[in-house]
C-alpha cells in the first residue's frame, strides 16, 4: 500500500482493485453534489437546504480529508478535497439564497 501512495503522487498509477474501488466510490459521492449545486444556482433558492446539514457535511468532509492526509490515502485525499470545495459552494449558496434559516 505504501508503494501505491508514493507512486500516486509521483505520477505513476499502480492501482489494485481496492484503490480503484475507493477512487470510483469517492468520485460517485463527490460528484453527486454537482446536480444539487446546479439546482441551487438555477433556482436561486436554498430554502430546502438545511444550514446545519451544510455545516456538518463540511466539517465531516474536512475530518475525512485530514484523516486521508495523515494516513497517506490518495483516494480519500483526492475526493474529500473535491467534496470540501463542492460542499463549501453548497454552504455559500445556502447563505446567499437561503431564507428563514434555522439550525
Amino acid at each position: 500500500m505504501a508503494r501505491l501512495h508514493a507512486a500516486a503522487f509521483n505520477g505513476e498509477m499502480d492501482l489494485d482493485w481496492k484503490e480503484l474501488l475507493g477512487l470510483v466510490g469517492g468520485a460517485l459521492t463527490s460528484l453527486s453534489l454537482i446536480p444539487q449545486i446546479w439546482r441551487l444556482f438555477s433556482l436561486k433558492s436554498a430554502r430546502e437546504i438545511s444550514l446545519s446539514f451544510s455545516l456538518l457535511l463540511l466539517l465531516g468532509i474536512a475530518c475525512w480529508l485530514v484523516y486521508g492526509i495523515l494516513f497517506g490515502l490518495f483516494p480519500v485525499i483526492l475526493w474529500n478535497a473535491i467534496s470540501l470545495v463542492l460542499s463549501a459552494v453548497v454552504l455559500y449558496a445556502k447563505l446567499k439564497y437561503g431564507r428563514n434559516d434555522r439550525l
